[in-house]
């Protein structure tokens, strides 16, 4: 199950488990669209995966399963080599 993890690892933008403008890698490293678009080009800086758009858990599967707490940031993600 995906965590919904609460924010931007680049920018610490919130991104809440509702937006759509969350994107993340296979391994959930978790982006704003534009960070992932304008800074990142696509490209998870951790592990070179492909970031894409992250699904919102409809409301009702939310109650019973909550989305994570623990915010990840890396002000200095567009600076680091990937992989």
């Amino acid at each position: 199950m995906l965590e919904l993890r609460p924010g931007c690892e680049c920018c610490d933008r919130d991104l809440p488990p509702a937006s759509r403008e969350a994107m993340i890698c296979t391994f959930e490293c978790t982006f704003c669209a534009d960070c992932a678009d304008r800074v990142l080009g696509g490209i998870c800086p951790n592990c070179s995966g492909e970031l894409v758009r992250r699904p919102v858990r409809p409301e009702a599967a939310l109650a019973r399963n909550p989305a994570s707490t623990r915010r990840v940031f890396n002000p200095d993600c567009a600076t680091r080599k990937a992989g």
